[in-house]
């Protein structure tokens, strides 16, 4: 259970990675950056996504 604990955060990395990204990209093509904010969105949108859905699971598991 501990790997999908540490694995959300992959999404939070992935967002920081995105919004630089479109940072970068701003001044040559607005539309790609545009694209990567979406990405990045959709990144932090998982990571909650998949917290509550991990907390949801271990609270019904049986505790040992």
């Amino acid at each position: 259970m501990k790997f999908f604990k540490y694995f959300e955060y992959a999404y939070i990395a992935f967002a920081v990675f995105f919004i630089y990204e479109a940072i970068v990209t701003w001044s040559e093509s607005q539309s790609r950056s545009y694209l990567y904010l979406f990405m990045a969105a959709i990144a932090v949108f998982m990571f909650f996504f998949k917290r509550r859905f991990r907390k949801k699971y271990e609270d019904k598991s049986p505790k040992k």
